[in-house]
């Protein structure tokens, strides 16, 4: 069965949330947005902890099937994004979350 970009973004959630993922949201931002349907955020604590929160989030969607298009970023630099075509993941420094304050655009 293949997954609906809603399921995507609920189990990619429950990952971060599993590894430790600080305020982990998941926006829907069909209509809203031609990048994506939905985007999940989450904050990780230092370097390593964004390096883990996409490992697990990738595993736990390669376990489903879903393969990655593109991941971009470092953990080194605060944040690093993995794009599912239909669900963005957005994992995030606290810093770099507070800076770039995605929730600001994407909110309802």
């Amino acid at each position: 069965m293949v997954m609906t970009a809603e399921q995507q973004a609920d189990k990619i959630a429950k990952a971060l949330e599993d590894r430790k993922g600080e305020d982990v949201k998941v926006y829907d931002v069909r209509g809203r947005s031609s990048l994506a349907d939905f985007f999940v955020v989450a904050t990780g604590t230092a370097a390593p902890h964004l390096k883990a929160l996409v490992a697990e989030s990738q595993s736990a969607m390669k376990a489903e099937g879903v393969a990655s298009y593109r991941t971009s970023g470092d953990p080194e630099s605060g944040w690093i994004v993995v794009d599912y075509v239909d669900v963005v993941v957005h994992v995030f420094s606290p810093e770099a979350r507070a800076y770039y304050a995605l929730e600001k655009i994407w909110a309802q």
